[in-house]
């Protein structure tokens, strides 16, 4: 007897991923060939350890595994899966499988166990059931930051703290480096808000100069200066009943600044000419790299427009903070470039990815891109080796720090800095950490840091 599809269609049923993990390799043919037939999108692994590196990178909606598989079974893997992701369904297939099999595959979690010769409609229809429920619970509860590629734990709680603001008006500020990714995070809290059907409006404050910046935000009239032979509305009314980024506020000039804090005050922008203000109803997301508080506190930035800004403050890690994605961001680019250019995908050695994980990257996620576009571009092969990862790099290979290491380094680092700021004063400097003068001496000894050099230097430059 067959069992239909709870679908009425191919064409009605929900595209989903589905990885299949079997050590069979005519077995994981056979049901690629029917469930890509079927029309959902397939990864394929020959091994349980193969399948739990696919999940961090493919993240399949569902996985079929079979039970009995040389090295990790089936049930170690259902273990794995669900310690990260309890959520994944999880559909187990055996041909030798014994009822207390099916019965701890049930109390381990599985969603659904088929024995083996397994009749190609009940394995259709049990995988488009599943599909279905995922895509259900995806509806209800969002799919936040879905282009966001991650598996950090950092990057979890931050997304998860986006998701939350994301549903108000508050206005948002994410600080972070160049490159980190900021405005993917700012575009992912405006589709999931209310304001989702209306306009994202960007502008980089710091690549406009100053006289043009004001037109292009509060717009001008026709005839305000010299050029302006039309009427402009200005990004600010762009953006109108939806979402203006402000990018690199930290760049913009203590004049419009002025001028921003009364949009923000009143809810109203006045174009370059006019003699009347216009109402405007737009959410406030900036962000920038520079420090803000070290600006206001140099005068550099307005201290009541950084308190306006700075309601909900968010910040975008670095990718030296959250090396775990890598792998997976490298993975990402080298499908958008297959995609691109129609190619087939192409991958980094195993010596190619340790070093490309553990390299700098003071360009962020944007200088991993790059990186990527080009190895991918130089390389004719479809492995790309760890020579023409250091040729993308231009540097030697980098490694992460031990954390005693980069613990003593900065430690280091700071008790210099607070001996230059006393002037090789200990009882000073001491005071400055929060330390006692004989902490603060052995801590120096310690890190073989000499008093008198300080004393040297400070005398030196009182001569002068």
């Amino acid at each position: 007897m067959t069992i239909e599809s709870p679908l009425a269609s191919d064409q009605d049923r929900p595209i989903g991923t589905v990885l299949l993990v079997d050590d069979d390799p005519d077995m994981l043919k056979l049901t690629s060939a029917w469930l890509r037939g079927a029309g959902f999108r397939i990864q394929t692994a020959g091994s349980g350890s193969d399948a739990l590196s696919k999940i961090a990178i493919a993240r399949p909606d569902v996985v079929v595994t079979d039970l009995f598989m040389e090295g990790m079974d089936g049930m170690a893997l259902l273990k794995e899966i669900h310690a990260g992701n309890p959520l994944l369904p999880v559909i187990m297939l055996s041909g030798q499988a014994q009822i207390p099999d099916a019965v701890q595959a049930t109390h381990l979690g599985t969603s659904a166990f088929l024995t083996k010769p397994i009749a190609k409609e009940r394995l259709i229809a049990e995988v488009a059931a599943q599909v279905d429920a995922v895509l259900q619970r995806k509806r209800q509860h969002g799919t936040f930051g879905e282009r966001i590629v991650y598996r950090s734990a950092l990057m979890q709680e931050l997304l998860e703290q986006a998701e939350m603001v994301a549903q108000s008006d508050v206005t948002v500020f994410i600080s972070g480096e160049t490159g980190t990714g900021k405005e993917v995070l700012a575009r992912a809290i405006h589709d999931a808000s209310p304001r989702a059907p209306h306009a994202f409006i960007g502008v980089n404050c710091g690549a406009i100069p100053e006289q043009l910046l004001e037109s292009e935000l509060f717009g001008h009239e026709k005839g305000a200066f010299t050029g302006a032979n039309n009427r402009h509305e200005g990004l600010f009314m762009a953006a109108n009943n939806g979402t203006m980024f402000l990018d690199e506020i930290g760049d913009m000039p203590l004049g419009l600044q002025v001028k921003l804090l009364r949009v923000l005050q009143d809810l109203q922008v006045r174009p370059v000419g006019a003699t009347r203000s216009v109402a405007v109803n737009a959410r406030i997301i900036s962000a920038t790299h520079n420090k803000l508080d070290e600006l206001v506190r140099d005068g550099e930035f307005r201290e009541d427009l950084y308190y306006r800004l700075n309601v909900v403050p968010l910040h975008m890690p670095s990718l030296a903070e959250r090396r775990e994605d890598i792998p997976l961001l490298l993975e990402h680019f080298l499908g958008l470039h297959a995609t691109r250019h129609n190619q087939r995908r192409k991958r980094f050695d195993a010596e190619a990815l340790e070093y490309l994980t553990a390299a700098a990257w003071p360009g962020n996620v944007r200088q991993l891109a790059n990186t990527v576009e080009l190895c991918a571009t130089l390389t004719k092969g479809d492995v790309i080796a760890l020579t023409m990862a250091q040729r993308a790099l231009r540097e030697k290979p980098g490694r992460i720090q031990p954390l005693k290491e980069a613990r003593d380094a900065f430690e280091r680092r700071y008790l210099i800095s607070v001996m230059r700021v006393a002037n090789g004063n200990v009882a000073t400097a001491a005071r400055i950490a929060g330390r006692n003068r004989t902490e603060f001496y052995k801590l120096l000894g310690l890190h073989g840091i000499e008093v008198a050099s300080f004393r040297a230097d400070s005398e030196q430059e009182d001569s002068e």
